[in-house]
């Protein structure tokens, strides 16, 4: 298991307890008693360092090597899954994952961007980052969900498209921006999960929806802290103050109205414990979908409108007892 830097002390005492079990099977030196304390106090080192994680602790969590990744929630949450290929344009793209699912009986349109878990798998999939035939190839994927009247889910987990020539080359702009155009009209419901890394662009082209959730450790951006600390400071040991500036995480988001609900993880993340978290996530999914299937599409439509309009929207204080209101 990678080792993250907050959790170092908490490691230290794993290993000694571990240690003095062993050596305790073969020479009793150390109480029940005496061993159950410890383990309290394990426990109680593990609730204070995660009371108190900063905002680059969290960024060090959601990008842990072993956290689920959206082919993860797929294979554990749903019974059934038949994977579908192809823009019908130029090829596939492996970062993103569609296909038709199956989740406790209720058929879905999945949609997902996959990083991959080793070294094979992550170049296979771009490490996350899609190429403009998978914002297409996701788009296929939602007129299908539209037209057999099929909900769409979406796992968003990237850290951007792909910004390479051979993407701008190919539209990679405009591929973003026709899906934004398209599921903002999308005549069927949308629910968009947070799993991981929710940077720029490449996170809101299959991110518009009906309802958003995030899970505790994700985080949602126009950019990322390194990217966002070598722009405005030229200076890369300034990560830790962008992500605070940038107010990423599910709090700050859920005060500004940028997602709908908090979806929890297990003391440390969801890598510490994944079936808990595809637990917390199917339950997620199946309290929105009862939700939104009894909302008329019109008025479905209007909402997810206003929802996503209402993002531009701030108050900027000029003079005493003034208030200017800014909408784009």
């Amino acid at each position: 298991m990678t080792v993250l830097a907050h959790e170092k002390q908490i490691v230290e005492v794993e290993e000694t307890l571990q240690r003095l079990k062993e050596q305790n099977k073969n020479n009793p030196l150390w109480s029940q008693t005496e061993i159950f304390e410890m383990e309290k106090r394990l426990e109680q080192l593990r609730k204070s360092v995660y009371s108190q994680l900063k905002a680059w602790d969290r960024v060090s969590i959601c990008r842990h090597p072993q956290r689920p990744h959206a082919i993860d929630y797929i294979q554990n949450i749903a019974e059934e899954f038949v994977e579908l290929f192809g823009d019908r344009t130029f090829q596939d793209d492996h970062a993103i994952i569609a296909g038709l699912a199956k989740i406790d009986g209720q058929k879905y349109v999945v949609i997902g961007q996959e990083k991959g878990k080793d070294t094979e798998s992550r170049l296979y999939r771009n490490f996350g980052m899609p190429h403009p035939e998978g914002y297409r190839k996701a788009m296929r994927c939602m007129r299908l969900a539209a037209k057999f009247n099929l909900p769409v889910i979406t796992l968003l987990d990237t850290p951007g498209a792909y910004p390479g020539l051979s993407a701008e080359e190919r539209g990679q702009g405009w591929a973003i921006a026709q899906n934004l155009w398209e599921m903002a009209r999308l005549p069927t419901p949308i629910i968009v999960i947070l799993i991981g890394e929710g940077c720029s662009g490449g996170a809101l082209g299959i991110g518009v929806g009906d309802t958003i959730g995030m899970l505790e450790h994700s985080y949602y951006s126009v950019i990322s802290p390194e990217g966002c600390a070598s722009i405005l400071w030229k200076d890369s040991s300034k990560n830790g103050t962008a992500a605070m500036a940038l107010k990423m995480h599910v709090e700050d988001l859920l005060e500004l109205e940028i997602v709908d609900r908090m979806i929890s993880e297990p003391l440390g993340g969801a890598h510490t414990d994944p079936k808990a978290v595809f637990m917390n996530v199917k339950t997620f999914i199946k309290e929105e979908w009862e939700a939104l299937k009894k909302v008329p599409i019109e008025t479905l439509l209007e909402n997810r409108y206003q929802k996503f309009r209402k993002m531009g929207k701030f108050e900027v204080l000029n003079l005493p007892q003034q208030k200017v209101s800014v909408d784009f």
